[in-house]
């Protein structure tokens, strides 16, 4: 609203629309509807305005203006989608797409990492008029496990820097050089390693191109089947992080965090965004043991005498020692339901509270 209490509003497109004090062009052509490029937008990040395809014709203008860094003012005049901005558009893509070794990628790289492709589509900028030098040069020798450094398809939106600095506070990467020779890089030049990274995997999530992935999610790349998603709670810790697993068939191939999660708002750490494997884990135990009573070593058991030598032992303990001998500590890389059940049967079971959960700390 205005000062004297009337809303404000602006012509978006030949319609009048209201808006907010402080939005941008872009947060109100989103909210009502109007669908504008960006590369270089994330809405958790501060507006930048690098990739200008979210420029639009602002009525009294000289020139176009970024959509995403210009504040939307009280009698504004709005076209998003004109024949000069759309042709605007298509040559920027096609001169993004020139300098990238690759313009497809497997979606298993991340939650953005399809923008560019969508884009290259919409404008049908695949011309290759513009081919020639590549920009970015990739990291391969990086042996981190959890990021793939493939900066031979970055095309400086800076989206990794920026979310690394504003959203995480790390600052682990930042960008050398100018224009052509731009680079993303860590101090130093270093390996992610040896740098101030959690391995979040945020700059992963929030890049366009590809140009980071998450190699535990590619692992899974010839996993047949469609990849499917199912919104669950990460297990980890009491944030209660939402998180969507990827599945093909029975197998995770992967975690996308939520964007729209209410703690996390897109952001994982690193146990909640790469700690997945061990569920079909090679060297996961697929049946119980129990110890022998003769030889003192394990042995396979069934699921009936497993759980009749844990009841007698318990009983035989509480019996002898008293109910506070006994202390349970559930794992985080159990599901929500076994760690209430756990709960549930040392304090109403056995009536004791010593009972934890490693994900506490």
């Amino acid at each position: 609203m205005g000062r004297n209490g009337t809303a404000l509003t602006l012509t978006l497109d030949g319609e009048r629309v209201a808006f907010r004090r402080g939005e941008t062009i872009f947060e109100v052509a989103e909210r009502h509807g109007k669908e504008i490029p960006t590369l270089c937008y994330d809405p958790r990040l501060e507006p930048f305005g690098g990739c200008r395809l979210c420029v639009v014709e602002l009525e009294g203008a000289r020139n176009p203006v970024a959509s995403c860094t210009t504040k939307a003012e009280p009698g504004m005049v709005v076209r998003t989608r004109t024949a000069s901005i759309e042709v605007q558009r298509r040559v920027l893509m096609e001169m993004v797409a020139s300098e990238n070794r690759d313009t497809d990628v497997d979606p298993l790289h991340g939650y953005a990492s399809q923008e560019m492709a969508t884009l290259l589509d919409r404008y049908d900028a695949r011309t290759g008029r513009f081919d020639g030098a590549l920009s970015g040069e990739s990291r391969f020798d990086d042996d981190n496990p959890f990021i793939k450094r493939d900066y031979d398809n970055c095309i400086s939106c800076y989206r990794c820097v920026r979310v690394c600095a504003e959203q995480e506070g790390d600052y682990a990467i930042s960008i050398m050089n100018r224009g052509f020779d731009t680079k993303i890089t860590t101090e130093f030049g270093g390996f992610l390693n040896d740098s101030a990274c959690t391995f979040c995997g945020q700059c992963i999530q929030t890049c366009p191109t590809g140009a980071l992935g998450d190699l535990k999610a590619l692992a899974n790349r010839d996993v047949p089947g469609e990849t499917e998603t199912t919104r669950t709670i990460c297990p980890y810790c009491g944030v209660g992080c939402s998180v969507d697993v990827m599945t093909r068939g029975d197998q995770i191939v992967g975690v996308l965090p939520a964007m729209d999660g209410p703690a996390n708002e897109g952001a994982l750490c690193v146990k909640g965004q790469f700690a997945f494997d061990f569920v079909h884990h090679r060297e996961r135990l697929s049946t119980p043991f129990v110890r022998d009573l003769e030889s003192g070593k394990l042995r396979p058991a069934s699921w009936d005498e497993a759980l009749d030598r844990a009841a007698t032992d318990l009983r035989r303990v509480v019996g002898k020692h008293g109910r506070e001998s006994v202390y349970a500590v559930a794992s985080g890389r159990a599901p929500h339901e076994a760690a209430y059940m756990l709960q549930r049967f040392i304090r109403a079971g056995l009536g004791t509270n010593h009972i934890d959960n490693c994900s506490r700390a």
